[in-house]
């Protein structure tokens, strides 16, 4: 997408916060000099639409990854108990297939190479996590969370791995009101926040 509109516009572009490549949704791309506004934008909370598969981890929590473990799926009780702690602050693990840097390199291309690292933990505030449904096998979340909160690390901490992943919003910004053909000015888009 970045690529796309440097080459469509011809002006500088850069992002503010990545998607996992399996991941859908929202990305708010600046363009020429508004690239110089990223940290207002970089630090906004997320929210997402995730289907968790709670039968399998994955070895990197999404479905790219291969299956290192198959899992029993837990009943709904005791699904209301883990989605309960994952609620508020909380601190989980970042994923080994992440773009954080350990010893000077992405973690993900360690990964790729097969290195084992002893990953980081992360503080995030979960402000929302509500469970839309659950078949007995996928639980389907709807998270409003903190900005640089891993939902591959919930899912992994609920017991499976994501299935899909869908940002939503980016602070006040909705996915509903995407347009890649409409490029918003600088002010306003600094007005909506």
């Amino acid at each position: 997408m970045v690529r796309d509109l440097r080459t469509r516009t011809g002006a500088r572009a850069g992002h503010a916060g990545t998607l996992d490549p399996f991941a859908t949704g929202l990305l708010l791309v600046l363009l020429g000099r508004s690239t110089k506004l990223a940290g207002r934008f970089v630090g906004l909370d997320k929210r997402y639409l995730t289907g968790i598969d709670l039968t399998a981890r994955t070895s990197t929590g999404d479905p790219e990854g291969e299956v290192t473990e198959r899992v029993e799926a837990p009943g709904a009780d005791e699904l209301a108990r883990r989605l309960e702690t994952l609620r508020g602050e909380i601190e989980l693990r970042v994923p080994a297939a992440s773009a954080v840097k350990i010893g000077g390199e992405r973690a993900y291309k360690l990964h790729r190479k097969g290195v084992a690292v002893e990953m980081p933990v992360r503080r995030s505030t979960v402000r929302e996590l509500d469970l839309l449904a659950f078949d007995g096998r996928i639980a389907t979340l709807d998270l409003l969370v903190s900005s640089g909160t891993y939902v591959r690390s919930i899912a992994e901490a609920l017991g499976g791995h994501c299935a899909t992943l869908r940002r939503t919003e980016v602070g006040p910004f909705s996915v509903d009101d995407a347009d890649d053909a409409r490029i918003l000015d600088p002010e306003e888009a600094l007005a909506a926040l």
